[in-house]
Protein backbone atom coordinates (compact mmCIF):
# COMPACT_ATOMS: atom_id res chain seq x y z
CA UNK A 1 0.00 0.00 0.00
CA UNK A 2 0.78 3.13 -0.68
CA UNK A 3 -0.09 7.17 -0.07
CA UNK A 4 -0.70 9.79 -2.04
CA UNK A 5 2.98 10.31 -3.12
CA UNK A 6 3.83 6.65 -3.99
CA UNK A 7 6.08 6.19 -0.67
CA UNK A 8 5.91 2.67 1.10
CA UNK A 9 3.61 2.45 4.05
CA UNK A 10 4.11 -1.94 4.27
CA UNK A 11 7.28 -3.90 4.93
CA UNK A 12 8.04 -5.78 1.02
CA UNK A 13 7.92 -9.43 0.90
CA UNK A 14 9.35 -10.81 -2.47
CA UNK A 15 11.96 -8.17 -2.90
CA UNK A 16 15.04 -6.94 -0.89
CA UNK A 17 15.29 -2.74 -0.67
CA UNK A 18 18.20 -1.28 0.46
CA UNK A 19 20.54 2.21 0.40
CA UNK A 20 23.92 2.97 0.57
CA UNK A 21 26.22 6.07 -0.01
CA UNK A 22 23.37 7.76 -2.78
CA UNK A 23 22.73 4.16 -3.96
CA UNK A 24 19.45 2.32 -3.67
CA UNK A 25 20.01 -1.48 -4.22
CA UNK A 26 16.29 -3.50 -5.33
CA UNK A 27 16.81 -7.30 -5.11
CA UNK A 28 13.96 -9.81 -6.38
CA UNK A 29 14.10 -12.09 -3.47
CA UNK A 30 13.02 -15.49 -4.80
CA UNK A 31 15.81 -17.33 -5.29
CA UNK A 32 14.69 -20.99 -5.01
CA UNK A 33 11.97 -20.32 -7.97
CA UNK A 34 15.32 -18.43 -9.92
CA UNK A 35 13.36 -14.98 -8.99
CA UNK A 36 10.61 -15.55 -11.39
CA UNK A 37 7.95 -12.91 -11.81
CA UNK A 38 4.58 -13.54 -10.04
CA UNK A 39 1.86 -10.17 -9.65
CA UNK A 40 2.97 -9.55 -5.91
CA UNK A 41 7.16 -9.04 -6.93
CA UNK A 42 6.13 -6.77 -9.74
CA UNK A 43 4.13 -4.93 -7.45
CA UNK A 44 6.70 -4.60 -4.99
CA UNK A 45 9.47 -3.78 -7.42
CA UNK A 46 7.55 -0.84 -8.82
CA UNK A 47 6.95 0.45 -5.47
CA UNK A 48 10.25 0.36 -4.52
CA UNK A 49 11.71 2.31 -7.73
CA UNK A 50 8.52 5.07 -6.83
CA UNK A 51 10.31 4.98 -3.42
CA UNK A 52 14.14 4.91 -4.37
CA UNK A 53 12.56 8.16 -7.20
CA UNK A 54 11.15 10.11 -4.39
CA UNK A 55 14.04 9.78 -1.66
CA UNK A 56 16.51 12.74 -1.66
CA UNK A 57 19.29 10.57 -0.53
CA UNK A 58 19.36 8.22 -3.81
CA UNK A 59 20.98 9.64 -6.40
CA UNK A 60 21.19 5.80 -8.47
CA UNK A 61 19.37 2.85 -8.63
CA UNK A 62 20.68 -1.02 -9.09
CA UNK A 63 18.33 -3.63 -9.41
CA UNK A 64 19.12 -7.38 -9.30
CA UNK A 65 18.27 -11.06 -8.21
CA UNK A 66 19.68 -12.63 -5.04
CA UNK A 67 20.93 -16.22 -5.43
CA UNK A 68 22.34 -17.52 -9.04
CA UNK A 69 20.00 -15.48 -11.57
CA UNK A 70 18.82 -12.03 -11.94
CA UNK A 71 15.19 -13.27 -13.63
CA UNK A 72 14.46 -16.55 -15.16
CA UNK A 73 10.81 -15.04 -16.47
CA UNK A 74 7.85 -14.99 -15.52
CA UNK A 75 6.08 -17.71 -13.21
CA UNK A 76 4.19 -19.25 -16.00
CA UNK A 77 2.72 -22.01 -13.43
CA UNK A 78 0.30 -18.88 -12.04
CA UNK A 79 -0.36 -17.65 -15.21
CA UNK A 80 -1.50 -20.60 -16.82
CA UNK A 81 -3.75 -20.95 -13.34
CA UNK A 82 -5.11 -18.06 -14.55
CA UNK A 83 -7.29 -15.14 -12.13
CA UNK A 84 -9.37 -16.36 -9.15
CA UNK A 85 -12.83 -14.85 -9.01
CA UNK A 86 -13.25 -14.54 -4.82
CA UNK A 87 -12.03 -10.76 -3.55
CA UNK A 88 -12.26 -9.22 -0.49
CA UNK A 89 -15.36 -7.24 -2.36
CA UNK A 90 -17.06 -10.42 -2.97
CA UNK A 91 -17.49 -12.99 -6.22
CA UNK A 92 -16.96 -11.23 -9.11
CA UNK A 93 -16.32 -11.82 -13.02
CA UNK A 94 -13.21 -10.85 -14.20
CA UNK A 95 -11.53 -10.42 -17.53
CA UNK A 96 -9.54 -13.48 -18.45
CA UNK A 97 -6.18 -13.71 -20.16
CA UNK A 98 -5.56 -15.91 -23.19
CA UNK A 99 -8.97 -16.28 -24.34
CA UNK A 100 -10.23 -12.92 -25.84
CA UNK A 101 -8.10 -10.76 -27.12
CA UNK A 102 -9.14 -7.27 -25.55
CA UNK A 103 -8.98 -9.27 -22.43
CA UNK A 104 -5.54 -10.49 -22.90
CA UNK A 105 -4.39 -6.50 -24.06
CA UNK A 106 -6.01 -5.53 -20.74
CA UNK A 107 -4.14 -7.89 -18.63
CA UNK A 108 -0.52 -7.30 -20.71
CA UNK A 109 -0.70 -3.65 -20.38
CA UNK A 110 -1.14 -4.31 -16.52
CA UNK A 111 2.00 -6.26 -16.85
CA UNK A 112 3.76 -4.17 -18.82
CA UNK A 113 2.92 -1.10 -16.65
CA UNK A 114 5.71 -2.58 -14.35
CA UNK A 115 8.50 -2.42 -16.46
CA UNK A 116 7.91 0.73 -18.34
CA UNK A 117 8.02 2.67 -14.84
CA UNK A 118 11.85 1.91 -15.17
CA UNK A 119 12.01 4.30 -18.02
CA UNK A 120 9.44 6.78 -16.55
CA UNK A 121 11.01 7.20 -13.21
CA UNK A 122 14.04 10.36 -13.01
CA UNK A 123 16.82 8.41 -11.74
CA UNK A 124 18.86 6.09 -13.41
CA UNK A 125 18.35 2.34 -13.19
CA UNK A 126 21.36 -0.15 -13.74
CA UNK A 127 19.93 -3.57 -14.30
CA UNK A 128 22.92 -6.14 -12.99
CA UNK A 129 22.58 -9.79 -14.69
CA UNK A 130 23.58 -13.32 -13.33
CA UNK A 131 22.59 -16.31 -14.73
CA UNK A 132 19.77 -16.24 -16.47
CA UNK A 133 17.62 -13.46 -17.50
CA UNK A 134 15.03 -14.47 -19.73
CA UNK A 135 11.44 -14.03 -20.97
CA UNK A 136 10.24 -11.38 -18.83
CA UNK A 137 13.22 -10.95 -17.42
CA UNK A 138 14.45 -9.64 -20.37
CA UNK A 139 11.68 -7.17 -20.01
CA UNK A 140 12.82 -6.05 -16.96
CA UNK A 141 16.10 -5.65 -17.75
CA UNK A 142 16.33 -4.11 -21.09
CA UNK A 143 14.03 -1.31 -19.86
CA UNK A 144 16.74 -0.44 -17.34
CA UNK A 145 18.84 2.50 -18.61
CA UNK A 146 22.47 0.71 -18.54
CA UNK A 147 22.43 -3.60 -18.47
CA UNK A 148 25.71 -4.98 -17.02
CA UNK A 149 26.04 -8.48 -17.03
CA UNK A 150 28.33 -11.59 -16.25
CA UNK A 151 30.23 -13.05 -18.95
CA UNK A 152 28.19 -16.28 -17.96
CA UNK A 153 24.84 -15.04 -18.27
CA UNK A 154 22.21 -16.41 -20.13
CA UNK A 155 20.13 -13.77 -22.24
CA UNK A 156 16.82 -14.41 -24.29
CA UNK A 157 13.32 -15.16 -25.06
CA UNK A 158 12.58 -18.63 -25.00
CA UNK A 159 8.89 -18.53 -25.00
CA UNK A 160 8.96 -16.88 -28.38
CA UNK A 161 8.95 -20.68 -29.69
CA UNK A 162 5.44 -21.71 -28.77
CA UNK A 163 3.90 -18.73 -25.85
CA UNK A 164 4.22 -15.27 -27.62
CA UNK A 165 6.12 -12.07 -28.38
CA UNK A 166 7.93 -9.58 -25.62
CA UNK A 167 4.81 -7.49 -24.52
CA UNK A 168 7.82 -4.95 -23.61
CA UNK A 169 9.50 -4.28 -26.30
CA UNK A 170 12.78 -2.63 -26.33
CA UNK A 171 15.09 -5.47 -27.98
CA UNK A 172 15.37 -3.11 -31.45
CA UNK A 173 16.67 -0.09 -29.97
CA UNK A 174 19.37 -1.96 -28.00
CA UNK A 175 20.42 -4.70 -31.17
CA UNK A 176 19.15 -3.55 -34.12
CA UNK A 177 16.21 -5.24 -36.12
CA UNK A 178 18.44 -8.13 -37.58
CA UNK A 179 18.97 -9.45 -34.12
CA UNK A 180 16.10 -8.54 -32.57
CA UNK A 181 14.56 -10.91 -35.37
CA UNK A 182 17.19 -13.36 -34.94
CA UNK A 183 16.62 -13.94 -31.59
CA UNK A 184 12.50 -13.51 -31.36
CA UNK A 185 12.94 -15.93 -34.27
CA UNK A 186 13.97 -19.14 -32.62
CA UNK A 187 13.88 -17.65 -29.23
CA UNK A 188 17.78 -18.61 -28.29
CA UNK A 189 19.88 -17.31 -25.74
CA UNK A 190 23.27 -16.10 -25.45
CA UNK A 191 26.00 -15.61 -23.01
CA UNK A 192 26.54 -11.72 -21.74
CA UNK A 193 29.80 -11.54 -23.62
CA UNK A 194 28.03 -12.08 -26.63
CA UNK A 195 25.02 -9.96 -25.80
CA UNK A 196 27.99 -6.85 -25.34
CA UNK A 197 28.38 -7.46 -29.04
CA UNK A 198 25.20 -7.08 -30.43
CA UNK A 199 24.24 -4.04 -28.05
CA UNK A 200 21.66 -6.05 -25.49
CA UNK A 201 24.25 -5.28 -22.75
CA UNK A 202 26.63 -2.41 -21.66
CA UNK A 203 29.71 -4.66 -20.37
CA UNK A 204 30.39 -8.15 -19.45
CA UNK A 205 32.02 -9.12 -16.18
CA UNK A 206 33.71 -12.33 -14.75
CA UNK A 207 30.89 -13.72 -12.67
CA UNK A 208 33.09 -13.05 -9.64
CA UNK A 209 33.81 -9.56 -10.73
CA UNK A 210 29.91 -8.07 -11.40
CA UNK A 211 29.07 -7.27 -8.28
CA UNK A 212 32.64 -4.91 -7.91
CA UNK A 213 31.76 -3.54 -11.04
CA UNK A 214 28.53 -2.78 -10.81
CA UNK A 215 29.17 -1.31 -7.21
CA UNK A 216 32.00 1.19 -8.63
CA UNK A 217 29.93 2.47 -11.77
CA UNK A 218 26.65 2.92 -9.47
CA UNK A 219 29.10 4.65 -6.80
CA UNK A 220 29.95 6.73 -10.29
CA UNK A 221 26.80 7.42 -11.65
CA UNK A 222 25.49 8.71 -7.66
CA UNK A 223 28.21 10.89 -7.21
CA UNK A 224 26.69 13.31 -10.31
CA UNK A 225 23.55 15.58 -8.72
CA UNK A 226 20.01 13.94 -9.21
CA UNK A 227 19.06 17.25 -10.96
CA UNK A 228 21.54 16.39 -13.60
CA UNK A 229 21.00 12.47 -14.07
CA UNK A 230 17.25 13.35 -14.37
CA UNK A 231 18.52 15.96 -17.35
CA UNK A 232 20.39 13.45 -19.01
CA UNK A 233 18.28 10.71 -18.84
CA UNK A 234 14.74 12.24 -20.09
CA UNK A 235 17.06 13.60 -23.08
CA UNK A 236 18.28 10.59 -24.19
CA UNK A 237 14.58 8.91 -23.64
CA UNK A 238 12.89 11.47 -25.53
CA UNK A 239 14.83 10.57 -28.40
CA UNK A 240 13.66 6.85 -28.21
CA UNK A 241 9.99 8.35 -27.95
CA UNK A 242 11.01 10.31 -31.19
CA UNK A 243 11.92 6.85 -32.26
CA UNK A 244 8.43 5.56 -31.57
CA UNK A 245 9.45 3.55 -28.60
CA UNK A 246 6.45 4.27 -26.39
CA UNK A 247 3.91 3.51 -28.73
CA UNK A 248 5.22 0.35 -29.88
CA UNK A 249 5.35 -0.89 -26.45
CA UNK A 250 1.34 -0.31 -26.73
CA UNK A 251 1.69 -2.29 -30.32
CA UNK A 252 3.81 -5.42 -28.25
CA UNK A 253 1.29 -5.95 -25.66
CA UNK A 254 -1.41 -6.26 -28.42
CA UNK A 255 0.55 -8.25 -30.55
CA UNK A 256 1.52 -10.43 -27.56
CA UNK A 257 -2.11 -10.63 -27.31
CA UNK A 258 -2.45 -11.94 -31.05
CA UNK A 259 0.22 -14.67 -30.49
CA UNK A 260 -1.41 -16.03 -27.41
CA UNK A 261 -4.36 -16.43 -29.67
CA UNK A 262 -1.90 -18.78 -32.21
CA UNK A 263 -3.13 -22.38 -33.33
CA UNK A 264 -0.18 -23.41 -34.71
CA UNK A 265 0.38 -26.95 -33.65
CA UNK A 266 3.65 -26.23 -31.44
CA UNK A 267 1.35 -23.33 -29.43
CA UNK A 268 -1.27 -26.25 -29.15
CA UNK A 269 1.48 -29.05 -28.01
CA UNK A 270 2.36 -26.29 -25.41
CA UNK A 271 -0.70 -25.69 -23.64
CA UNK A 272 -1.74 -29.27 -23.91
CA UNK A 273 0.99 -30.39 -22.45
CA UNK A 274 0.68 -28.03 -20.01
CA UNK A 275 -2.62 -29.54 -18.63
CA UNK A 276 -1.73 -32.96 -18.91
CA UNK A 277 1.84 -33.22 -17.53
CA UNK A 278 2.58 -29.56 -16.37
CA UNK A 279 5.39 -27.25 -16.57
CA UNK A 280 8.66 -28.99 -16.68
CA UNK A 281 7.13 -31.60 -20.03
CA UNK A 282 6.08 -28.65 -21.56
CA UNK A 283 9.11 -26.37 -21.20
CA UNK A 284 11.04 -29.95 -22.30
CA UNK A 285 9.09 -30.92 -25.44
CA UNK A 286 9.18 -26.97 -26.53
CA UNK A 287 12.55 -26.66 -26.21
CA UNK A 288 13.93 -30.02 -27.68
CA UNK A 289 14.00 -29.07 -31.66
CA UNK A 290 16.91 -26.07 -30.72
CA UNK A 291 19.78 -27.89 -28.80
CA UNK A 292 21.27 -25.87 -26.16
CA UNK A 293 19.17 -22.74 -27.57
CA UNK A 294 22.84 -20.96 -27.85
CA UNK A 295 23.40 -18.24 -30.59
CA UNK A 296 27.23 -17.68 -30.52
CA UNK A 297 28.08 -14.24 -32.65
CA UNK A 298 30.42 -14.61 -34.94
CA UNK A 299 32.63 -12.21 -37.16
CA UNK A 300 33.60 -8.95 -35.17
Amino acid sequence: MQDYRGKWLYEPQHILFAVSDAVATITFNHPDKRNALNGPMLSEMRDALLEADDRMDVNAIVLCGAGKDFCAGYDLEQSYQGRGETTQMGDFEYRKAGQRFDDDCFSLERVQENALIIPAIHKPVIAKVQGNCLAGGTDIALSCDLVITADDARIGFPATRANGSPPAHMWIYHCGPQWAKRMLFTGDKMTGADAVKIGLALESWPADELDAAVDALARRVAAVDQELLSAHKRIVNLALEQMGAGTLQRLAAEVDARAHLATGPRRLRFKSDMKEHGLKEALTNRDAPFGDGFVRVRGR
